[in-house]
């Protein structure tokens, strides 16, 4: 579940927003319906990995990596996918991390307001 809402309010929100919008997608996402921390932290990272590679490749394809492989070869990477893979997971790791945050972020406030009644 966690998966679906991410990629989707993702997509949509960055089709206007900046990309650190999926920072506060999968925060609020996993604030909201995480069941776990392991839950949380791995749907976030790959709904994101998943769109962001799907992107890559996509935006990619109509000049057969042109662009790719010359931004790769400037990371030092030998060929075009490596670069839409490093894409993916940077973008899936601050989403996870930031799903793990919302997750224990919900707990927290749980806990403080079971302490205070």
């Amino acid at each position: 579940m966690i998966f679906l809402v991410v990629i989707v309010a993702a997509y949509l929100l960055q089709l206007a927003l900046p990309w650190w919008i999926i920072i506060v997608v999968s925060f609020v996402t996993c604030g909201l319906i995480g069941k776990t921390a392991k839950v949380s932290l791995w749907g976030s990272f790959f709904a994101i990995f998943c769109l962001w590679s799907g992107y890559a490749v996509f935006e990619s394809l109509p000049n057969q990596h042109l662009l790719a492989n010359r931004v790769a070869e400037m990371f030092g990477l030998k060929v075009w996918w490596a670069l839409v893979l490093l894409t993916g997971f940077l973008g899936g790791f601050v989403a996870g991390v930031s799903g793990f945050c919302g997750h224990h972020f919900r707990k927290a406030m749980l806990n403080l307001k079971a302490g205070a009644a």
